[in-house]
């Protein structure tokens, strides 16, 4: 792993910003009130001589109780794992008790430490500097997170502080299957991705909107690298009032996109809602990979069970093909077929497909149903060729394709995802009709057949 740098200091100081600077990068969310960030938030910075990564951590508010309690858990991990700690203060605000007892923790820790001072743009830096100068600190510097200043200067002075013997990342095709953790508030998204790493590396809590930021965590299990991306719960729009919430269901759809696998997790005590079936119908419009987690199954009766599966049934039958997993986040029962499920939908969506294999398939489905007729004209599908992978994209050539019904459509995405047993990722067909090569040119005849055609008119006239 490549050498570690802690962001860390009160609430509302400045950190996701200068993690944003240095990472170059929006992955922070970034507000002007206190208790934005709560996890562990990693990135990495590549602008000095060589790269390292920051960690973005929660406001340590001095509150030992509470999510105040379980995000200054959070970033006492994130001293653990630092070699170099950079205390972030806020000139504006000036030197505050709580600094002080911060700066006593930093110290207890043994880890070199770097002041950077922050929001000196428009303030007399000596000033700025002068007030924390008690801290006894011997690296402090200045700067301006929200404008880029004095972030290289902070760079340059991490870097010699950092130890020289470390292994290179793993490249970003290196990182293994990208997979978005989604659904609404209290479905358990954190509680699965604590669950598979076997740590509390989330912060988990009865309090619904607890997870603010995509949080990208590695997993390595049964010898099968993923990148597990932990998202805010989504509620329906009418209910997200603060602006932090609505960058959070922003930062959730983008992590979709970015994602290989969805996992949307629905909670099998509360009735399947409105919300969850618009979080499947974003990735299936972001032709993403699906699987269904149906959470908290443990602890239900035989009849809530029966009842749960019926409305899954009833209400997910535009999705039957992809994987429904029953699993406990919480105790870990399912998390096995919750995994090879994932595998299985990845496999899918990225299978490379042959062209001659899809026209005979064609040729088969063409065969067994044709497509009604149009004007007393039948579609034809003359042949077919891969369009793309994630989703599976199949470009089908014929004519008068642009009247083929969506009920033929989806006929011919059942064909194809039978023949060749593509589970847990939609089907994208593209008609396209065949071009008449003549189309759109003059008719130019040579001298020649100028001549005939001039013989021919005189003759028909002659005639008449």
């Amino acid at each position: 792993m490549l050498p570690v740098i802690a962001l860390v200091g009160r609430p509302n100081v400045g950190k996701s910003t200068l993690f944003n600077a240095m990472t170059r990068s929006r992955d922070a969310l970034v507000a002007d009130m206190p208790g934005v960030t709560r996890d562990r938030h990693y990135g990495v910075c590549r602008t000095g001589a060589r790269p390292f990564v920051v960690v973005d951590t929660g406001g340590l508010s001095g509150v030992e109780e509470g999510l105040d309690a379980l995000t200054a858990q959070q970033v006492r991990f994130a001293i653990e794992e630092a070699q170099v700690l950079v205390f972030v203060v806020d000139a504006r605000d000036g030197l505050m008790p709580q600094d002080r007892h911060i700066l006593d923790e930093l110290r207890r820790s043994g880890k070199p430490i770097i002041a950077a001072v922050n929001k000196t743009d428009g303030l007399d830096e000596q000033n700025a500097l002068a007030e924390f100068a008690g801290f006894g600190i011997a690296i402090t510097l200045p700067l301006s997170a929200a404008h880029n200043r004095g972030t290289e200067d902070l760079i340059a002075a991490a870097l010699p502080l950092l130890p020289e013997d470390v292994h290179e990342e793993l490249a970003p095709d290196d990182a293994g299957i990208r997979v978005a953790i989604v659904g609404r508030p209290n479905a358990g998204k954190s509680t699965l991705i604590n669950r598979l790493l076997g740590e509390d590396r989330l912060i988990v809590s009865d309090v619904a909107g607890t997870t603010r930021d995509p949080i990208r965590v590695p997993l390595e299990r049964d010898g099968k690298r993923y990148t597990l991306i932990d998202t805010a719960g989504v509620r329906r729009k009418a209910r997200v009032e603060e602006g932090v919430e609505k960058f959070s269901v922003i930062k959730t759809l983008q992590s979709m996109a970015a994602a290989q696998v969805v996992v949307v997790m629905i909670d099998a005590r509360e009735n399947l809602a409105d919300q969850d079936l618009t979080l499947i119908g974003h990735a299936i419009d972001e032709g993403r990979a699906l699987v269904i987690a149906v959470n908290k199954w443990d602890g239900m009766d035989t009849y809530q069970r029966e009842q749960c599966q019926r409305a899954l049934e009833r209400r997910l039958v535009f999705v039957n093909w992809a994987k429904q997993v029953f699993i406990s986040a919480l105790h870990g029962s399912g998390l096995r077929e919750l995994m090879r499920a994932i595998v299985r939908a990845h496999t899918s969506a990225t299978r490379e497909l042959g062209s001659s294999d899809l026209t005979r398939t064609l040729e088969r489905a063409y065969e067994g149903y044709q497509p009604p007729l149009v004007r007393g004209h039948a579609p034809k599908l003359r042949f077919a060729h891969p369009g793309g992978s994630n989703p599976p994209t199949i470009v089908i050539h014929g004519s008068r394709t642009k009247h083929i019904a969506p009920a033929y459509r989806r006929y011919l995405e059942n064909f194809f995802r039978q023949r060749y047993k593509l589970e847990g990722t939609p089907i994208r067909i593209d008609f396209r009709d065949g071009e008449n090569p003549y189309a759109g040119k003059k008719n130019v005849l040579t001298e020649g057949q100028q001549r005939k055609r001039q013989r021919m008119i005189r003759e028909m006239k002659r005639r008449r």
